[in-house]
């Protein structure tokens, strides 16, 4: 269990990346045996400046404006990208309830289980008043947004808590209980979300409100000659299950596409598997910098 008691201002200190050797062998993964020789091969030589990936290029495909990071870190290493949403969120009326019950109430923990689920809690974190609260993150990557926030106002979200492995159902085994009494967990969350947390914390006898606060929808239009181009890219990068979705549903044929997906995390590397999709990584811990090294990997494997 890794424990974090820190908060938006202590960023320099706190969740720093490990070095590249430690990433090298504990956060890229492929997600199928076959492909594991290549990818402990690639994991070896990743950092050599002899690798050229002039050759390849990687689709980005969370909503518009939200690729820029990846873009930038990509770029670092020559990489070409080509930017295609396949998802846009929508607020649900839950966002407003949330307001209110962080105006008027008080919470153990609250849950948030991915970047765009803390984009959404800061914003209605803000207009509730900016009040004191304890959150439990699944995972480093999202801890990084609550960093990147830091808010002018005195009061600051404490990030308390990371699970040992990125998963709804490892933090639901191991959000620590305050004694004997009933702890008060508020989970907003998109509404396709699992149900894994609620129900990991109602059986170690946590009280948890659930907000559907926002969710997630294929985009409406994409733009034909974008796709042809990114059908021929040899890595795709997906943020999400409902991004793995929006994409084989894009795919004349999806068992007979050759390239490769580098999820940022397990959940959406589990989605594209029972998909059916193939040539599948992802990190250990979703993080920018695991999502970058598991792209590595991948285009590796195709050089």
């Amino acid at each position: 269990m890794t424990t974090m008691k820190t908060s938006l201002l202590s960023l320099s200190t706190t969740l720093s990346p490990p070095p590249p050797s430690q990433l090298l062998h504990n956060h890229r993964r492929p997600y199928f045996p076959q492909t594991f020789k290549f990818n402990v091969r690639a994991s070896s030589s990743s950092s050599s400046p002899s690798n050229s990936f002039s050759n390849h290029r990687v689709v980005v495909t969370r909503e518009q404006g939200k690729n820029g990071k990846l873009i930038t870190a990509l770029a670092k290493h020559g990489i070409d990208c080509l930017e295609l949403p396949l998802i846009q969120h929508t607020q649900l009326p839950d966002l407003d309830k949330l307001v209110s019950l962080l105006s008027a109430t008080s919470f153990d923990w609250i849950i948030i289980t991915s970047p765009e689920a803390a984009l959404v809690f800061l914003q209605a974190w803000k207009a509730a008043g900016t009040p004191n609260v304890k959150v439990a993150v699944v995972g480093t990557g999202t801890a990084s947004i609550f960093y990147d926030a830091k808010p002018s106002s005195k009061q600051l979200i404490d990030v308390a808590f990371t699970p040992s492995k990125a998963t709804g159902k490892v933090l639901a085994l191991e959000l620590p209980k305050h004694g004997n009494e009933k702890s008060t967990v508020l989970y907003p969350a998109s509404a396709k979300a699992s149900h894994d947390i609620e129900e990991g914390l109602s059986k170690r006898g946590f009280y948890i409100t659930r907000l559907n606060t926002y969710t997630t929808e294929p985009v409406q239009h994409v733009d034909q000659v974008i796709l042809q181009q990114a059908l021929s890219a040899s890595v795709v990068a997906v943020a999400s299950p409902s991004a793995i979705r929006a994409w084989v549903n894009l795919l004349p044929e999806p068992i007979n596409w050759s390239g490769s997906i580098a999820c940022i995390g397990e959940t959406t590397a589990s989605a594209a598997k029972k998909l059916g999709l193939r040539n599948i990584y992802y990190p250990s811990n979703p993080s920018l910098q695991g999502w970058v090294d598991s792209i590595l990997d991948a285009l590796l494997v195709h050089n």
